[in-house]
């Protein structure tokens, strides 16, 4: 079992930056697939990207592709999202989790999840 924990959400300005952490606890093994997730107010669960753990590849939504960077540091067993040019639609709950099965942008394949950081993002 992986023990998942966000930090680093805060409020933030339209176009600046803000990087979130999830750190591990549990084995991540090698072939794992870690994805970050956001949630807003009143709307469903949505993918915001995700990455092997091993090979550190990536893949993003097209809302965010372009601004958001995914990263991981295996020694430290952390994952980053590192978010800039930030819009006020990119407020929300942020959650990290792990995969389990399916399609990679369905909250639905993942099993393991952090409890979730706000990020605020006024204009």
């Amino acid at each position: 079992q992986v023990q998942l924990e966000e930090s680093g959400g805060g409020l933030a300005q339209a176009g600046g930056s803000l990087r979130l952490s999830c750190a591990a606890t549990g084995r991540i093994f090698s072939n794992e697939v870690l994805g970050w997730f956001r949630q807003a107010p009143g709307k469903e669960r949505e993918f915001v990207g995700y990455i092997t753990w091993f090979f550190g590849s990536t893949s993003y939504a097209d809302s965010v592709k372009g601004r958001f960077t995914i990263s991981r540091d295996n020694a430290k067993n952390t994952l980053y999202l590192q978010m800039n040019s930030l819009k006020p639609e990119d407020t929300a709950v942020y959650y990290c989790a792990t995969y389990y099965s399916g399609s990679y942008r369905d909250p639905r394949a993942y099993i393991y999840w952090g409890q979730g950081t706000q990020v605020t993002v006024s204009s």
